[in-house]
């Protein structure tokens, strides 16, 4: 385990995953898990999620779920939880609608008027903060705020904003991903339509979500967690979070992420550890060794030959992803790898 209190700027450079010979469950109290691609896809819980949930539960860790969706409302997103068999209290769900609130909250007077360009959990997130959601810019705002809205969102919302960004209103945005996952495909994100504003404005919002600070201090001062583990698909996202939060981190493979992109990753998206759905949290995490030319992982080997990455022997597939990401890496160091690693995530069926 290689939990550190630092911020992630003044973490070493991560040149392996990480092994545990504790269950990841046991050496954590809390868990920051991401919801699309790791707890369920298309709505529909992902394959051992609800079991391997309930395991890490009933042996004490505590489970938070952390979006960067401002859409929905704790409550709502608890409920589609409890729906899938994943019993789930409104507090323990944190979204970027409350970190985007906290952050105006801090920067305007108490009962300010704040022009929302969203749905409703930014609404909901902002009046928990005692801020008075608005419609107009001639509503005389405090400042604006920016959060998913759904495909029904009116283009003049935009027009709003950008109206009352002109005369000197400070702008803020829940979060920046340019997509999100949709029953039909990708749909395009918030960051998508903040990119309208911006480009009308030629501002720059203040962001809250994942992965910057203020989205893992609310996940933080929500949960009270004090060996926290993050629990994500996405490494720009959920894994960057957390080590911009200096805390450790979970890549599930049930998401966005595929090896290729893994053995690429610059250090800031590289996970403490790597597994293939929830059930990495239950048990311990292989330890990656140095060997003789290379990097040794369960039954495989992998090492460096001219521009290529080679893995030799056989075994788990994952433990195979594990070597090849521990020579990846190391021949990186704080850059992207480069090597081809093709033939050897072919290999391992990644």
């Amino acid at each position: 385990m290689s939990q550190t209190g630092s911020q992630g700027g003044n973490q070493p450079v991560r040149t392996r995953p990480a092994g545990s010979a504790r269950a990841l469950s046991e050496s954590y109290d809390t868990a920051l898990l991401d919801l699309d691609g790791v707890v369920y896809a298309g709505g529909k819980a992902i394959a051992h999620a609800v079991d391997s949930l309930e395991t890490a539960r009933s042996g004490g860790m505590r489970l938070a779920y952390v979006t960067n969706n401002a859409l929905r409302t704790p409550d709502t997103v608890a409920g589609h939880l409890t729906e899938l068999g994943i019993p789930t209290d409104p507090s323990d769900v944190i979204t970027s609608a409350q970190a985007v609130a906290r952050l105006v909250s801090e920067q305007v007077p108490a009962g300010a008027r704040v022009l929302v360009v969203g749905g409703e959990g930014l609404r909901v997130a902002l009046r928990e903060r005692g801020l008075e959601p608005v419609e107009s810019a001639d509503d005389d705002p405090a400042a604006v705020v920016q959060g998913y809205g759904g495909p029904e969102l009116a283009w003049g919302r935009f027009a709003e904003a950008c109206y009352a960004i002109a005369r000197g209103v400070p702008w803020f945005a829940s979060n920046t991903d340019l997509t999100i996952p949709s029953g039909r495909g990708i749909a395009p994100g918030n960051g998508a339509a903040v990119e309208v504003v911006r480009i009308a404005t030629g501002a720059e919002p203040q962001v809250a979500g994942k992965p910057l600070p203020p989205m893992h201090r609310e996940t933080i001062l929500r949960t009270g967690a004090e060996r926290a583990l993050v629990v994500g698909d996405r490494l720009d996202t959920d894994i960057e979070g957390a080590f911009n939060g200096g805390v450790d981190s979970l890549l599930v493979l049930t998401g966005v992420t595929d090896g290729a992109q893994l053995l690429a990753a610059p250090p800031e998206h590289r996970p403490t550890y790597v597994d293939a759905d929830l059930r990495g949290m239950l048990g311990g995490q292989p330890e990656v060794v140095s060997g003789e030319g290379g990097f040794v992982c369960g039954g495989w080997t992998a090492s460096v030959k001219g521009e290529a990455l080679v893995l030799e022997g056989e075994g788990v597939a994952l433990d195979g992803l594990r070597a090849l990401c521990a020579v990846a890496w190391t021949a990186a160091g704080d850059g992207r790898c480069g090597l081809d690693g093709g033939k050897g995530l072919a290999r391992l069926g990644l």
